[in-house]
Order: structure tokens, then sequence, then C-alpha cells
């Protein structure tokens, strides 16, 4: 037999000290990590953000309500307090980390477009159409130097 080197993809794995970010529910789109594992569908959490509106107290979500992320919290022990938790997600910096995350950039860059005005859409709309002007206009320049065949 042929030695094969299975590696499981370790950032999807529900573990105690994984950073999740809760979908559904009053707390959406805030961050938690998993303190313990309750059972197969929920899990307890506890999100002790350093910033005063993103914090999520400690309760039971189900995972059908959250995506987890690729953040680990090492060492946490299981059913640790909200103290441990708070020291080792703020050692971790946990949130700085999230803040330059593709999603979070995503998600706020959606946010933003959402809360738009309407003159600030119109705007958005000239300036789109300045760019696809611009493009096709060096397209032109490089499909006119291109050798004809």
């Amino acid at each position: 037999m042929a030695d094969i080197d299975v590696k499981i993809a370790q950032w999807k794995l529900v573990e105690v000290g994984r950073v999740l970010l809760i979908r559904s529910g009053p707390y959406t789109g805030k961050l938690a990590a998993i303190v313990e594992i309750i059972d197969h569908k929920r899990v307890l959490v506890d999100g002790p953000s350093t910033e005063e509106n993103k914090i999520v107290p400690r309760h039971a979500l189900p995972l059908a309500h959250a995506t987890l992320t690729h953040f680990v919290i090492p060492k946490l022990p299981r059913a640790a307090g909200t103290g441990p938790v708070k020291k080792l997600w703020e050692k971790n910096e946990i949130d700085g980390k999230w803040a330059k995350s593709t999603i979070a950039q995503k998600t706020e860059r959606a946010e933003r477009r959402k809360n738009l005005t309407d003159f600030e859409r119109f705007k958005v709309l000239r300036l789109r159409k300045q760019a696809r002007y611009e493009v096709q206009k060096s397209h032109a320049k490089v499909r006119a130097a291109a050798p004809k065949s």
C-alpha cells in the first residue's frame, strides 16, 4: 500500500477556543468564542470584545446560527469564565485580526453601500462609468497596437 498523508482542514473543526461569527438572533454580526461544546448541535459561547457595542454575553448557541472562522484562541480551558476568555481574547488580538480579514472588510463595505444616500449612490454610479470608460480606452489602445493576423 502507498503511504498517503491525509490532512483535515483544521479551521473547520468545532473546538473550544474557536472564534465564530453569529449569523442570526439578537447578536447577528458579532464575534464569540466557543467555551464549551454542549452537544453536536449546540455550543456555549462568550464574546468579550474590546468594543462595547460588540460584546456577546455567555449563552448557548445552535451551530446552525453561526459561521466558524479560522481564528482560534489557543490553550483556552474548557468552560473558562468570562475573565480568562477576555484576557486571552485581548492577548490574541482577535478584534484586530477580524478587522483585517476579508469577510469583515466585505461586510463593512456592503454595510456602507447599503447606507448611502440617493446623491451618494448617484456619485458612485458616475465614478463607475468613468472607470469603465478609462478601461475601455486602454483596451482599445492595446487592440490597435496588436499586430493584425
